[in-house]
């Protein structure tokens, strides 16, 4: 073999080619599984903007809410102290806030729901989108058809988006799911 030829010089930048491409691909694989392990922080910035935003108050007091074991096997909707909150300001009730995680086609996204006290919709936000494409679900005007709903409603006249047919469809189910849930929990007098 020579190893002085230009087969075996194109052979070694080859390999430094595929080393370098690997290290990149290992680098992206690392950083999306960490991302999709990072939940949303309990009460960052931006829920608490959003919070003193649609309840136009400036102190609240954000109270985990805890279900038993039984009844969390009946909600549709993963619900713990860490993503779903009642929320007072001057010892009373403003409404309820969840946070989670809803797939799209690749990864996950993170929304939030806002409910008033009287546990319908006021306000839905995608807090953050790791897709290229589908990304519109995050429109406030979009977003804008959630408001008012309640646990006794459809959801069936939310309008499609061209182009993020799955994240649409997962925002849905996430909200009606949550919805779902909410009547679970009222009829059982947790909120």
């Amino acid at each position: 073999m020579d190893f002085n030829g230009p087969a075996f010089g194109a052979f070694i930048n080859l390999l430094k080619c595929m080393i370098m491409n690997y290290r990149s691909v290992l680098f992206l694989l690392l950083t999306l599984a960490l991302m999709s392990f990072l939940a949303p922080q309990k009460f960052g910035k931006r829920t608490d903007k959003e919070v003193k935003e649609v309840f136009n108050i400036e102190n609240y007091k954000a109270e985990g809410i805890k279900i038993s074991e039984e009844l969390q096997q009946r909600t549709p909707s993963n619900i713990t102290t860490e993503n779903f909150f009642r929320i007072n300001s001057s010892s009373t009730l403003k409404g309820y806030v969840y946070f989670d995680k809803a797939p799209s086609k690749t990864a996950q996204f993170d929304y939030l729901i806002i409910f008033d006290s009287d546990l319908k919709i006021v306000k839905t936000k995608v807090l953050v989108y790791r897709e290229e494409y589908g990304g519109e679900i995050g429109s406030r005007r979009w977003l804008s058809q959630f408001i008012g709903k309640s646990s006794d409603d459809s959801l069936n006249d939310i309008a499609a988006i061209s182009g993020a047919t799955i994240s649409v469809r997962s925002m849905k189910n996430a909200v009606q799911d949550m919805l779902n849930s909410i009547k679970v929990l009222h009829a059982q007098k947790i909120i």
